[in-house]
């Protein structure tokens, strides 16, 4: 696997490189909310998707007033690189009202589609608005109302998280990154689930975020006992995988400042992808234990 980090995506990274370097292909930017709806991505995504450097999938699909609403997966596979693909998701939108990570993630499509030699022995699957409702309508909560994010393993009725729970048991990933936004934050900061492995990943995820925004640095954070931006405990019912897959696949949560202007909270979603993706291929030989 190659050890070069992804391309950096970020605008602001962009403004400091050498000429040269800033002269790469860049992936244009979607316009706003309305760009990364579920049912803008064919769109957005055209030319990749005719070249079959990505693919478009519906994991669920639901009727709430009358309308249909689908959640999308997108998939990028990098180029073969001397063992099985990594096999990682990405989630976003689980809470309607945090465009953030919505947004860093079809960025993050396009770019790599443009360049799937940035993700050798990778294959991603990003789903970028799990909760179509709430988004459209600028919400936390889903249609019925409920937060969606505490609805896990918990034998709900939800066909957002029946859907997104039948695609985790189906994958098995070997990772698990979800994004968040927090109104009450001052900072990036991420939850760990108490693992060795996790906190290893999201440390130096931070620290590459921090480059955009702070680090919350805080001592409690979210109602949570935290060092370093890190927090051990979680609420119950978060997306996660499934209880009875073994060995457990790595599970981070990162979250964003949503009272930061989004192109920053973008920028350091996206360098703590980076940092993800660059940093885990050393931990397979015995990270799993970790």
């Amino acid at each position: 696997m190659s050890s070069r980090p992804i391309e950096t995506i970020s605008p602001r990274t962009r403004a400091r490189r050498p000429a040269a370097r800033a002269a790469r292909p860049r992936p244009a930017r979607p316009a706003g909310r309305e760009a990364i709806a579920p049912d803008r991505l064919h769109e957005w995504l055209r030319p990749e998707l005719g070249a079959g450097r990505a693919e478009i999938a519906t994991i669920g699909e639901f009727v709430y007033r009358d309308r249909r609403y689908e959640i999308p997966r997108v998939r990028l596979a990098g180029p073969y690189a001397g063992h099985d693909p990594i096999r990682l998701a990405l989630f976003a939108g689980l809470h309607g009202d945090e465009p953030a990570g919505c947004l860093a993630l079809v960025w993050l499509a396009k770019a790599l589609a443009e360049r799937p030699e940035r993700i050798a022995g990778y294959e991603l699957h990003l789903y970028p608005v799990l909760n179509p409702v709430g988004y459209e309508r600028n919400t936390r909560v889903n249609g019925s109302d409920l937060d969606l994010n505490r609805e896990f393993w918990k034998d709900s009725a939800e066909p957002e998280v029946r859907a997104l729970e039948a695609e985790l048991r189906t994958q098995r990933f070997d990772g698990i990154v979800t994004l968040h936004s927090d109104d009450t934050s001052e900072g990036v900061y991420g939850y760990t689930h108490g693992r060795t492995l996790n906190e290893a990943l999201l440390a130096p995820a931070l620290r590459a975020a921090s480059t955009e925004l702070p680090l919350d640095a805080r001592a409690v954070i979210d109602g949570f006992a935290a060092q370093g931006g890190l927090i051990c405990e979680c609420f119950h019912g978060v997306l996660s995988a499934p209880p009875e897959q073994k060995p457990q696949p790595f599970d981070l949560i990162f979250e964003t400042p949503a009272n930061a202007p989004i192109e920053q909270q973008v920028a350091a979603t996206l360098a703590a992808i980076e940092s993800i993706l660059t940093r885990y291929p050393g931990f397979i030989a015995y990270g799993q234990d970790l």
